[in-house]
């Protein structure tokens, strides 16, 4: 994806001159990182706090792009990737796997699956490490993702009747499995998912007695009333001798009252961006290392 190359290429250098102009300050609080040469090349007689938060709301504002287009590049994987495909054909279905059609409707079944979602992911990453984006930019980049995916995976849940079986959202774990194998965990990547990783487990806990209400309730924790009370009642059973959650049960739960919120909303908010912060990172480059290139229109920059 250009745009992709492009935004994270602007967030790494823009967020770099950001870290220069406080490192060369000549703020205290940024001069500790620096060696006693680089100290020597700190500013004395300018000012440029005001510069410093003109490029720090440009990186949010790059970052945020950023990720919108992340979310462009996955929006029509994350249903069919993770919801809709299953990893053991027919398992949701009364209807044999095999009486699935054939030709371009096979094809996309078998391209959206969650090695191709994990594909991407990666191919996201590889893109931000390409151009040296700080690490706790991309942590919170992917947090940011995750939860869009999560938020999206919840709303179809919460909306199709055929969403609501014991099977789906089995892909979750793989996820989960994808950011351990890339070294993203205690970053809140992992909890961005926790709305629809409780949501299939209340899929897949008994349900059928009241002696199943605590069960349920201590599952769905991050969830509130209303959404426990849709899933319950959308329940889709794993055949016909399973009998649908009994409306006792149902309204047990909703009695309990747990997790009660003023205003209750039903879906989740895709749109919802957590608050960016930019951690200082200061280089290990030297200054008078730094080999400036013979190229037309330079001539003005001078070692000293």
């Amino acid at each position: 994806n250009p745009n992709l190359d492009m935004l994270a290429f602007w967030l790494a250098n823009t967020l770099r001159l950001l870290h220069d102009m406080k490192q060369y300050s000549g703020d205290r609080a940024f001069q500790v990182h620096n060696t006693p040469e680089q100290n020597e090349h700190c500013l004395k007689n300018f000012d440029l706090t005001e510069y410093r938060q003109v490029l720090s709301d440009l990186s949010i504002h790059i970052y945020q792009d950023l990720v919108k287009a992340i979310w462009d590049s996955i929006n029509g994987m994350i249903v069919p990737g993770i919801l809709e495909y299953e990893s053991i054909p027919g398992v949701s279905s009364s209807k044999p796997f095999g009486g699935r059609s054939r030709g371009s409707e096979d094809i996309s079944y078998r391209s959206n699956n969650v090695s191709c979602f994990r594909f991407q992911l990666s191919q996201v990453l590889n893109i931000l490490n390409a151009h040296c984006v700080d690490p706790e930019i991309i942590k919170q980049c992917f947090r940011q993702v995750f939860y869009y995916i999560g938020a999206n995976l919840m709303n179809n849940i919460l909306l199709r009747k055929d969403m609501c079986h014991w099977s789906r959202g089995m892909q979750i774990r793989q996820l989960e499995d994808w950011v351990r194998v890339n070294q993203l965990e205690g970053s809140g990547i992992v909890e961005a998912l926790e709305c629809i990783t409780q949501a299939t487990q209340l899929l897949q806990v008994n349900k059928k007695t009241l002696e199943d209400v605590d069960a349920i309730c201590e599952v769905c924790s991050a969830l509130n009333t209303l959404q426990v009370q849709k899933i319950l009642s959308m329940y889709t059973p794993a055949n016909e001798y399973e009998a649908r959650v009994p409306s006792s049960v149902i309204r047990a739960v909703v009695e309990r009252g747990h997790n009660k919120t003023d205003p209750m909303y039903l879906m989740l908010d895709t749109a919802y961006l957590f608050p960016v912060t930019l951690p200082f990172t200061p280089s290990a480059v030297s200054l008078e290392t730094i080999n400036i290139p013979e190229l037309p229109g330079l001539d003005f920059l001078k070692v000293v």
